[in-house]
């Protein structure tokens, strides 16, 4: 798809605000089917008016309303808690879950589209969804297919600059460097380089992010057969859907583990704005760094083991277990003595815990749901389902953790382990690959709505003492 495009006569101006009396109106207008565009940009340019007249009001009229106070706690512990971005895309509440434009996980697989009647939600219907706030018709859904596959091709360079790391290289590392040198083609970069407009930020950021989801899958598969596989390129098949074809050009083709990939994408695809990696890419395109730049550094805060490289942990921490006992067929008494050897040794139980959930996560739950359809005797499945019954317990015992529930990469890998995706130090490129249908779509409409360079105040801690000790 070409960046400059033709000027369409823009749809008159239909701002909701003022008709809109509470949250639950609004969401209920997001969750309302989209238009009879079939592409997604034309979609997209007749909503940006509105998104933008819906934030010149709120400015205007309720600039000086007050979101909360700033606490000590908040300013020492992570900013946790603090109400200080606006994320479209999705939100967490802490007892339902995350809600992708007001939808629960439950809700967007009935309602999405999916490879077939009764399947998971495509990744292109999440992605279209977290964009306009619509729910995209199957037709929709496969125009955005093909304009994906029609981006993906991969320059030489970006292969080349992969291949000057040691194959030794972690892949998180390898993924970093081939997003970074896809920047070179960066659309943003010329057209702002151009002298374009401000108000048309957004058009080459789109461009941009487009281009970057479309060409991940290819990237990361390399990565894979580079590192674990024989460093064949599997071709792209233009018959496949986005979830299915980076499966594909894995090297896996068992239908299930397609329909697996489809539900691994869609879940992990956003998780509103706060985490590190979402937050990282916001803020680092808030100077205008094109989303290339952003998203690597998104992914370089993703590859920490307190973010997404947690998902490897887990899986090595079950294989632990079995190396413990030498089988997995173990009894929930031994799986209690060995979590309390665990965390007696100052150690925690990856997978369990969440920064803002206090109850197990949805995501969680939709993969236990899938594990029971498709592999319910997996000895390593119910080994995971024993841990489940056991350590909430356990952790509640303790009474320090507020959420002894687990969390989403407490099962992902399992199900991939299963499928035959074995190497658990890929796993958080899985994640990242995922994770760019969150940040893309509101890289988009922090330009749309012109969102400005973030620029926290920060204090000294002989500042904060001082301020303390007024206070009291």
């Amino acid at each position: 798809m070409a960046f400059f495009r033709s000027v369409s006569a823009l749809s008159r101006l239909r701002s909701r605000v003022g008709q809109q009396s509470n949250l639950a109106n609004s969401v209920r207008w997001l969750q309302t089917p989209s238009s009879s565009n079939t592409d997604l940009y034309s979609e997209l340019k007749e909503l940006v008016p509105e998104y933008q007249e819906r934030v010149k009001k709120l400015k205007k009229d309720h600039g000086s309303v007050e979101l909360g106070k700033i606490t000590v706690d908040m300013v020492l512990g992570g900013m946790r808690g603090m109400t200080a971005l606006v994320w479209l895309g999705s939100a967490v509440d802490p007892d339902e879950g995350i809600r992708f434009r007001g939808m629960s996980i439950p809700e967007c697989q009935k309602k999405l589209p999916g490879a077939f009647t009764g399947g998971e939600p495509l990744p292109e219907a999440v992605l279209w969804l977290l964009l306009t706030g619509k729910i995209p018709s199957k037709a929709q859904v496969d125009s955005l297919s093909k304009e994906l596959r029609s981006r993906a091709t991969i320059p030489d360079y970006a292969y080349k600059a992969i291949d000057a790391l040691p194959v030794s290289a972690h892949p998180m590392t390898q993924f970093t460097t081939g997003v970074m040198a896809l920047q070179v083609q960066s659309e943003f970069q010329k057209a702002y380089e151009g002298g374009i407009a401000k108000a048309r930020y957004w058009e080459p950021t789109y461009e941009d992010t487009m281009n970057l989801i479309a060409r991940l899958p290819a990237i990361a598969a390399y990565i894979y057969r580079r590192k674990y596989k024989d460093g064949k390129i599997i071709p792209l098949d233009d018959s496949l859907d986005y979830g299915a074809n980076y499966a594909h050009m894995l090297g896996f083709d068992d239908p299930e583990m397609l329909e697996f990939m489809r539900l691994y994408i869609s879940i992990h695809s956003d998780h509103e704005g706060g985490n590190v990696s979402s937050h990282t890419a916001h803020l680092v395109a808030s100077p205008l760094s094109d989303p290339y730049l952003a998203f690597a550094a998104a992914l370089n805060g993703l590859a920490g083991p307190l973010h997404g490289l947690a998902n490897q942990e887990v899986l090595r921490w079950i294989r632990s277990i079995v190396a413990e006992f030498g089988t997995p067929n173990i009894s929930t008494e031994q799986l209690a003595d060995y979590i309390n050897k665990t965390l007696s040794r100052g150690q925690v139980v990856p997978g369990y815990g969440h920064g803002v959930l206090r109850q197990t996560d949805p995501r969680y739950t939709c993969q236990r749901e899938f594990a029971l359809k498709h592999l319910p005797n997996d000895p390593y499945f119910q080994l995971v389902s024993k841990i489940k019954e056991v350590v909430p317990p356990i952790l509640t015992k303790l009474g320090k953790v507020k959420n002894p529930w687990p969390n989403v990469d407490a099962h992902s890998g399992v199900l991939l382990n299963y499928y035959g995706l074995t190497e658990e130090n890929y796993y958080t490129v899985l994640f990242g690959v995922s994770r760019s249908f969150g940040v893309g779509p509101q890289l988009i409409w922090d330009r749309a709505l012109g969102m400005p360079l973030e620029r926290p105040k920060s204090v000294t801690l002989e500042k904060l003492e001082q301020l303390v000790a007024k206070s009291s």
